[in-house]
């Protein structure tokens, strides 16, 4: 074999279709846009247009509020957190922020502040700073001898 020997296997190119270049190659006159109209036509955006009739976003109506103000908690499991300590990814003599979870992998991102979720067990003792807990979880924490550091919540337009 060769250098000019080498080519593409059969059929791994396909040319691109040269649209309106003639009656004969298929794609010509109209260029499959089919006879006249606003789409035979050049910038079209007619995205949930329905031809004058009222569009359905506009018939349907409309429900809730979404509070743009509203912050987001990255959650975290007493489960999840012993495993973690277990696994030794965790110094459980150390205090336990959102950057040491985001470190360990534990999460992707801290967002607004740190939530501790009681599910599960906890047996090592440790002291852990969150924006939230659940009574739960705080009483397990305090079970295993640890304590939890209440910090305040980042703002909505720093998250």
């Amino acid at each position: 074999m060769k250098l000019n020997d080498i080519r593409d296997n059969a059929g791994a190119r396909k040319a691109r279709i040269r649209v309106g270049r003639g009656i004969g190659s298929g794609k010509g006159k109209t260029g499959g846009r089919g006879v006249k109209g606003q789409s035979s036509r050049t910038g079209v955006a007619i995205n949930g247009f329905e031809g004058g009739q009222m569009p359905i976003y506009r018939r349907l109506p409309k429900r809730g509020f979404k509070n743009i103000f509203r912050l987001e908690y990255a959650e975290v499991n007493l489960d999840r957190l012993q495993t973690a300590i277990t696994a030794g990814k965790i110094n459980a003599a150390e205090t336990i922020t959102g950057e040491v979870l985001v470190a360990a992998g534990l999460l992707s991102a801290t967002k607004a502040g740190l939530r501790l979720l009681g599910r599960g067990a906890l047996t090592s003792k440790i002291t852990i700073e969150v924006a939230g807990v659940t009574a739960g979880a705080k009483a397990a924490v305090e079970q295993a001898g640890g304590s939890v550091v209440l910090k305040p919540v980042k703002a909505a337009a720093e998250a």
